[in-house]
């Protein structure tokens, strides 16, 4: 629940990490099941804690995709249902508008236009917010995302799911510059992240062959070492974006954007480069229904409405 765009008075999340976990990864089915399971309690207790009813609220808004068809199904048929049961509008977000959004939680005072670098499991863009419901997607990812990246590597030398936490942990640990891992060279502002995880697998295959104890051994400095390459792909894009549009606010947004490396980086770039950096909350770095109701607000301002028959998108190239 979000009050003008910028006051969260509730943010219920009901998470399913250790669910997947046992499998290694998001299992589609499962992930369905469990927002039915879980949405109407969700709602409820939302509504509780923001200490309001469905009659104060004066929209709702719906991520309508990108993201797994069957637990955007969900989220949408609830949101529907609630709309035409209420007869309030309906105002269908974008996944990754909704990542950008979240930046407004915490900087009250940040306004467009802006830079948004939005890194997660499934996106790597790099975003010119010119205004509220406004956007120019000027670079993205040509294969993997940086999470996506993170998370296979994570799983491929047996570390675990969520593979970005995880690696982010050890690198605290380890030495960033023992190792050095292929970067791409990809021309303009776009990124690639398949080749810097092939590197590390085939550098750890190799060195495991002569050694079976050295991915233990040394788990520490791989991770701080393919930390540091995949955050130095991040930023060497995201400066060079700086210098071609001029804009000094600088944003990050989307899971990886919980990275302490990145965040660390960031700053740092900023203070050497004029930026004003701001950075959204470790709480609504991931999925969350606030971010997704303040991008809602901004649209709902501008009189947009989105029709009872909208269906959900698995893969949306732009918003």
């Amino acid at each position: 629940m979000v009050k003008n765009g910028r006051e969260v008075l509730s943010n219920i999340i009901n998470s399913q990490i250790d669910i997947h976990t046992n499998y290694g990864g998001v299992v589609p089915e499962i992930a369905s099941r469990k927002h039915i399971e879980n949405i109407d309690g969700v709602i409820e207790l939302a509504l509780k804690k923001a200490e309001v009813t469905l009659d104060d609220i004066t929209a709702i808004a719906v991520t309508y995709g990108p993201g797994l068809v069957g637990a955007l199904l969900v989220g949408v048929a609830e949101a529907k249902a609630l709309a035409f049961a209420t007869g309030k509008p309906l105002v269908g977000v974008h996944h990754i508008e909704g990542h950008i959004s979240a930046n407004f939680i915490e900087n009250k005072e940040l306004e467009p236009p802006f830079i948004c670098l939005v890194a997660s499991g499934g996106h790597s863009h790099l975003v010119v917010v010119k205004d509220y419901g406004e956007y120019e997607i000027i670079g993205r990812t040509r294969d993997d995302a940086a999470g996506e990246a993170f998370d296979k590597v994570a799983r491929a030398i047996g570390l675990g799911y969520p593979g970005g936490p995880i690696i982010d942990k050890l690198a605290k640990l380890g030495d960033p510059e023992r190792f050095k891992f292929a970067k791409p060279h990809i021309p303009g502002l776009d990124y690639s992240f398949s080749g810097i995880k092939t590197s590390l697998l085939y550098f750890v295959r190799d060195e495991m062959a002569k050694d079976p104890e050295f991915m233990e051994k040394n788990k520490e400095d791989i991770c701080a070492s393919f930390q540091k390459a995949l955050i130095d792909i991040l930023l060497d894009k995201l400066i060079k974006a700086a210098k071609q549009t001029g804009i000094k606010e600088i944003t990050i947004g989307g899971g990886v954007s919980a990275n302490s490396g990145l965040r660390n980086r960031i700053e740092e770039e900023g203070k050497k480069r004029g930026w004003n950096t701001y950075l959204p909350e470790f709480k609504f770095t991931t999925d969350n229904a606030a971010m997704i109701a303040i991008a809602g607000y901004y649209h709902y301002l501008a009189g947009e409405r989105t029709r009872l028959d909208v269906a959900p998108v698995s893969r949306i190239a732009d918003f």
